[in-house]
């Protein structure tokens, strides 16, 4: 795969961009996987008080499978030993952040496969957040080219992969935990019904 032409198209509208666009972006891309992690709490304290254990299990999986999403990019990454564009792109704008060392290769973004994976599964787990976690998903990936340190490919591979690795986790693993939900609210032991949720109000 070769986006040198796009990465450069994109890296030169960046240093076009006013100096606050500049500094929104580095900050935006460097913390914005916070904003998933605020989600991933809020989502599991709103399923504590929902009925369906399946609805717990749903948003314990948000997080489980994101990391899951994570550790597969990463293997991958390992074995396709793609350099930095910012470094490996002749001709390109110099990247906004100082460009990552060797050996912190470059396929796929494991930031874009974080953000796939947390969209993904955060959606499977309230459908009207696809509304915020996609478009926030698309923005992170979008930020890592515009900061300059990763190509097109490493962004657009990072989400699918991402998304696919949560759906599948998601579908295979809401079964066996929305049983093991079940078990713990019923067991009466305080941490567990503190962490799964009574329910709604007996």
């Amino acid at each position: 795969m070769d986006s040198s032409d796009l990465y450069r198209d994109i890296t030169d509208f960046a240093r076009s961009t006013p100096g606050w666009v500049q500094s929104a972006f580095e900050i935006w891309t460097e913390y914005g996987l916070l904003l998933f992690g605020v989600l991933f709490i809020s989502v599991w304290w709103r399923s504590r008080s929902r009925r369906s254990p399946r609805t717990v299990a749903l948003a314990v999986l948000a997080p489980l499978a994101t990391a899951l999403a994570y550790v597969t990019s990463e293997a991958l990454k390992s074995t396709m030993d793609e350099d930095r564009p910012c470094r490996a792109v002749t001709g390109a704008a110099a990247s906004l952040l100082a460009c990552p060392p060797v050996g912190d290769w470059s396929f796929p973004s494991n930031h874009s496969s974080i953000a796939g994976a947390a969209a993904v599964a955060l959606a499977l787990a309230v459908r009207r957040l696809a509304l915020l976690t996609v478009p926030v998903a698309l923005l992170m990936a979008f930020s890592r080219v515009f900061v300059g340190v990763h190509y097109p490919h490493d962004v657009a591979v990072g989400l699918l992969l991402g998304g696919a690795v949560a759906a599948l986790a998601v579908l295979a693993l809401t079964g066996p935990i929305s049983t093991i939900t079940a078990a713990m609210r019923a067991s009466g032991v305080r941490a567990a019904v503190w962490f799964t949720g009574p329910g709604p109000a007996r």
